[in-house]
């Protein structure tokens, strides 16, 4: 892991971290971490970055855990040699990152597009999960209804993104329950300035997402069985999903899961991390205690 100092354009200010590079194949992935102890993996959104965990990482920190948060490709300060995006690209890269960092079991907490991420690993490397929090975005084996458009409206404008595009109508009323200030939407949105994150935009949508919800909706996720303890994550207010909806399309998580659980968060919608990023961390910590440490899972699995 290579400690790395100059960062164009600025990191967004965040107390406690320490940044580094890790250089996986094809790949410079800048990682930001707090803490000593056990691993948990935070992998963030779309259109954030490791800045998206700035109040929260430090909480779980404070708990006695080491809190790695990696900007995904084609985000925040993250270089990739080919910008092209595949369906598992991503979760390619961060088995790769977890080999390197020597980690081999993690507990993860993700959102939005960090959350797809995560339900990949989940389902094809549950050795490597212990616990998954995914917040704003329900399990990969849900029940898929045509309730569930409203939730890919942004979808046709990613998809037709160019360079250079201003990603900021995505921080509107519509998906925050509290609106950001001009120094959070800079913490986000700087990072746009890079080219390449620029034109991952539409990559990843065309490359990865697409071809992520094509599988969701025909069901592949439902013919298998989610082995690491899960849960989902949700804002009240979050348009799109709203607890009704959610419970309906979980209704059978006892036949698809191991063991899932759902929670929703008052006063916050789908930028839940910065809505009510002290309930994110005690919903996580709660959830991470119930599993129990990385130890003892190994043991009850002898």
């Amino acid at each position: 892991m290579e400690e790395h100092r100059e960062w164009d354009p600025p990191l967004p200010e965040a107390a406690g971290f320490e940044h580094h590079i890790v250089q996986t194949p094809g790949l410079r992935t800048h990682v930001a971490v707090i803490g000593e102890g056990e691993p948990v993996l935070m992998l963030h959104g779309f259109p954030e970055h490791w800045w998206q965990w700035r109040a929260i990482a430090p909480r779980i920190a404070s708990a006695g855990y080491r809190v790695i948060c990696p900007d995904l490709r084609g985000a925040g300060w993250t270089a990739a040699e080919d910008p092209r995006f595949r369906r598992h690209s991503v979760v390619d890269d961060i088995v790769a990152l977890l080999d390197v960092l020597g980690i081999g079991r993690t507990s993860l907490l993700s959102h939005d597009f960090g959350a797809v991420i995560a339900h990949q690993l989940s389902y094809r490397h549950p050795e490597r999960v212990r616990a998954a929090v995914q917040c704003s975005v329900p399990p990969a084996f849900m029940i898929f209804t045509p309730r569930l458009l409203p939730a890919f409206s942004h979808m046709p404008r990613m998809l037709m993104h160019r360079e250079g595009g201003s990603l900021r109508h995505l921080f509107s009323e519509k998906y925050l329950a509290r609106p950001l200030g001009e120094e959070d939407l800079d913490g986000y949105l700087r990072v746009q300035r890079r080219p390449e994150v620029s034109r991952a935009v539409a990559a990843m949508y065309r490359g990865l997402i697409v071809p992520e919800v094509m599988a969701l909706a025909a069901g592949e996720y439902r013919r298998m069985r989610l082995r690491p303890p899960t849960l989902a994550l949700f804002g009240r207010q979050d348009g799109p999903f709203p607890e009704e909806l959610v419970r309906h399309i979980c209704r059978d998580q006892e036949r698809r899961a191991d063991r899932f659980s759902l929670a929703f968060v008052d006063g916050a919608s789908h930028f839940l991390t910065d809505d009510a990023p002290d309930e994110v961390a005690r919903h996580t910590l709660e959830w991470f205690a119930t599993v129990g440490s990385t130890a003892e899972a190994a043991s009850d699995e002898v």
